[in-house]
């Protein structure tokens, strides 16, 4: 595993982002985890995360894209200081947008916020996590319907490695779905890989007990 991607899990940690314990999920499943990037609330953490998308971005998707487009509410800040971290890594200027909740009527009315979008755009989508791919379908029809047609990908922080609405997972149902590549920082199996039964700052994390937990619901939902 990528040294990025092992402080990238443990930054999760520190945030409190990932947690375990009993939820529910936007898509209503129950489970033992949960990554909220809501946790990600201070200037020095959101320069952080940047960086880790910034570098999962390169690796994954090169830097051939326009701008970074991150569903509101959470994929706000995520559009915003993963752009800067790209500017400041790799020296490459890409823009940032946004769609509001609700349509603007006045000063900078419309339904955009940050960068414009055209036909000639090249989009790269960023987002938290994607459990079943709801709000990827959510967000899709609005950028088809401020007219671009090049959609470069997908980037999450965290791949849950669960089924979507059928038996594929869900990050490749959406790239199918939509023809599109589709990529994470890490995955839940790097996640429990890097942590189970191993101590970090004299604690462990994911014990047995949780383990069993997750698994059982691997065995219901995972792919």
């Amino acid at each position: 595993m990528e040294q990025y991607k092992k402080e990238f899990i443990e930054f999760m940690v520190d945030c409190q982002v990932l947690r375990f314990g009993d939820f529910i999920t936007k898509s209503g499943r129950k489970t033992p985890f949960f990554i909220n990037t809501g946790f990600y609330r201070t200037g020095e953490q959101l320069r952080k995360l940047g960086t880790y998308y910034a570098t999962a971005i390169k690796e994954n998707f090169g830097l051939d894209f326009d701008i970074l487009f991150g569903p509101a509410y959470k994929g706000i800040p995520l559009s915003v200081a993963t752009s800067m971290a790209i500017s400041e890594l790799y020296d490459v200027n890409v823009g940032y947008c946004s769609n509001r909740k609700e349509e603007k009527d006045h000063g900078d009315a419309g339904i955009l916020l940050g960068s414009p979008l055209s036909e000639d755009s090249r989009v790269l989508m960023i987002e938290d996590v994607t459990t079943s791919g709801k709000s990827i379908r959510e967000t899709m029809p609005i950028l088809k319907g401020l007219g671009v047609k090049d959609v470069a990908g997908l980037v999450v922080s965290v791949n849950r490695m669960e089924k979507g609405t059928g038996e594929l997972g869900a990050l490749e149902e959406i790239g199918n779905e939509y023809g599109i590549k589709t990529t994470a920082i890490v995955t839940m199996e790097e996640v429990i890989e890097h942590l189970y039964n191993k101590p970090y700052k004299g604690k462990i994390i994911i014990d047995d007990t949780i383990k069993a937990l997750i698994d059982e619901y691997y065995e219901k939902y995972g792919i």
